[in-house]
């Protein structure tokens, strides 16, 4: 009996030896997966970190640039406003040209070029158009075609009507024209 005892006591030992030895693995196993879950959790976390920081980069960015054409444009309503006087102004120069009254017409133009000295100063520019120049759909509105005076005047400028005008590179009023055909 003592040879089986013997033998059985060395089974069993030998079982409890190999259980020993698989959970050890399995423990092992569970560890290594808990790593590589752990360090994929921390990759994750550190991306996501990253394009946070990023998006609010781009917020940053994004709110500059509109606050500072905000301030770019803050007048662009007043100053459309004031064209119309602008216009009304070249239009007096004009007339009152043709009169002989010297000193009414340089009181004129003294006013005349102080509001466009200060319209300039605040981003207004003229569009510079004549007869014979090209149509940019850009920066000029047809008013109506015309037959053209010559062959060299299809599809250009053959009247300007109204001045076109320009803030800080944006167009606030196009500048009518007759386009001939």
């Amino acid at each position: 009996m003592d040879q089986e005892n013997k033998e059985n006591l060395d089974e069993n030992l030998d079982q409890v030896a190999e259980e020993t030895h698989s959970e050890a693995q399995e423990e092992q196993t569970k560890n290594a997966d808990n790593k590589t879950s752990l360090a994929d959790e921390l990759a994750m976390q550190k991306d996501k970190n990253l394009r946070l920081f990023a998006e609010f980069e781009n917020y940053k960015k994004r709110t500059t640039k509109e606050r500072l054409d905000l301030y770019k444009t803050a007048n662009e309503s007043l100053l459309g406003d004031l064209l119309p006087v602008l216009d009304d102004f070249e239009r007096a120069t004009f007339e009152i040209s043709k009169a002989e009254d010297e000193g009414l017409l340089k009181g004129v133009e003294l006013i005349h070029s102080k509001l466009v000295n200060i319209l300039k100063n605040k981003g207004l520019e003229a569009i510079e158009t004549s007869a014979g120049d090209d149509f940019d759909i850009d920066k000029h509105e047809a008013i109506t075609q015309v037959p053209s005076p010559s062959d060299d005047l299809k599809g250009k400028i053959v009247d300007v009507v109204e001045t076109g005008y320009m803030l800080n590179e944006k167009v606030i009023r196009y500048t009518k024209v007759v386009v001939g055909k």
